[in-house]
């Protein structure tokens, strides 16, 4: 027999999901989907005191945070995965390496539009998870801590330093970056594919294995998301609200002393900072901390709202779009290269942020609403759906009454 709160669960995960797409949508389309640093002066004589007020609030509250989150879910859909097959009989191991192989194929193809797509990412990480499944729960959160420490961090610092990686030349602006940026704004959508088929991957790469990078952190957030699924966070959440709390009020205290540590480390440290000095290393690993943190926070706020009979509703409307975030996320990645790069309409640097982040709220309402629509007919979105074939190697029903 079903566990009765299933239904329930899955709407809380899709809804978590959801949001934290919605936040990795608002930081993308007020970045105009550069992926990268901006030319000197970008946007000095469009945006006033309003925007750059906006521009910390989403700093502060939302970059790097909502990419945590849905890292977390990654691991978490790992864990659920595996724990549906296991109630089979079955091993779904091998079935999810060819399915982060199919993702792979599907990153690089986002990637050709935008060089910040993270499935790629996922895609290669993901196999390294498949072991993790049958290790304990306290020692997947034991070697989840050694990421968030960022051993693996100081040992490529202390191997390699703060150089490029794949031939790239160092510091952010250079002749390349400035030909990437002319790609975007005035080239064709070959232009942009060709810049991102190579240099674009390339400096992905590089910006993720550099110190200040987020390769390891991001399988660290992996780890947590599969440690939630051992410890059946969704499965009973209402006796585990009181636990969830008083965790929440940890985090708020990991967060202030993290963000004194950074601001410690780097106000003594040799300037400028450009990562080439072990306190800037040191430095980054504290805000990564608050970025942690604050991760950690969103995320117990949000289940102590979502079992709230005054919130839950609200937090639900994000849940279609968490069920279609595959769909959502690339669709929204080929939206956002059109308004801003010069394929579509060339709007980059033209909009102050304060409009940009409406622009973001138009856009996020404007999916969630079509993936409601979409999932009264159809079992999944079209994206999840053609995964999904893929991952079983056959046709699966798609529209609601086909069996």
């Amino acid at each position: 027999m079903e566990h009765p709160t299933k239904p329930a669960r899955i709407v809380q995960i899709d809804a978590l999901r959801g949001f934290a797409l919605a936040g990795v949508a608002l930081v993308h389309v007020t970045e105009q989907y550069l992926a990268g640093p901006a030319p000197e002066g970008f946007m000095q004589d469009i945006n006033g005191m309003p925007d750059q007020i906006m521009q910390g609030l989403i700093f502060f509250f939302i970059q790097g945070k909502f990419f945590a989150l849905f890292s977390i879910l990654f691991g978490l859909s790992f864990s659920l995965q595996m724990e549906s097959a296991a109630r089979r009989e079955a091993d779904f191991s091998w079935r999810f390496l060819w399915r982060a192989a199919l993702l792979m194929v599907i990153g690089y193809i986002h990637q050709l539009f935008y060089r910040g797509d993270i499935l790629t990412i996922y895609a290669m990480l993901a196999p390294f998870l498949i072991p993790f499944h049958r290790v304990p729960k306290k020692w997947v959160l034991g070697i989840a801590a050694i990421f968030f420490l960022s051993l693996p961090r100081f040992l490529v610092f202390f191997l390699h330093g703060n150089e490029s990686f794949f031939g790239l030349p160092s510091g952010f602006q250079n002749p390349l970056e400035t030909a990437y940026f002319e790609a975007v704004s005035t080239g064709t959508l070959g232009d942009v594919f060709a810049q991102n088929a190579d240099y674009g991957m390339r400096t992905k790469m590089n910006f993720q294995l550099q110190p200040f990078g987020r390769l390891f952190y991001t399988f660290g957030y992996f780890l947590l998301g599969l440690w939630l699924g051992k410890i059946k966070l969704f499965r009973d959440t209402e006796s585990k609200l009181k636990t969830i709390r008083k965790t929440m009020y940890w985090l708020i205290g990991g967060f202030v002393v993290s963000g004194a540590l950074s601001g410690l480390v780097f106000s003594s440290s040799p300037q400028p900072v450009d990562f080439s000095h072990i306190m800037h290393v040191l430095g980054m690993n504290f805000s990564d901390w608050v970025f942690l943190a604050m991760t950690g926070i969103i995320l117990c706020a949000f289940i102590l709202l979502y079992h709230k009979a005054s919130w839950q509703h609200q937090l639900t409307f994000f849940a279609p779009y968490g069920r279609m975030a595959l769909t959502n996320y690339i669709l929204q990645s080929i939206i956002g290269t059109f308004l801003f790069f010069g394929w579509g309409l060339g709007l980059i640097g033209q909009i102050r942020t304060l409009y940009l982040v409406v622009i973001a709220i138009v856009l996020i309402v404007i999916q969630t609403y079509f993936s409601k629509w979409w999932l009264q007919h159809y079992r999944y979105g079209p994206l999840e759906w053609l995964w999904r074939c893929g991952t079983y190697l056959k046709w699966q029903p798609f529209r609601k009454g086909e069996s």
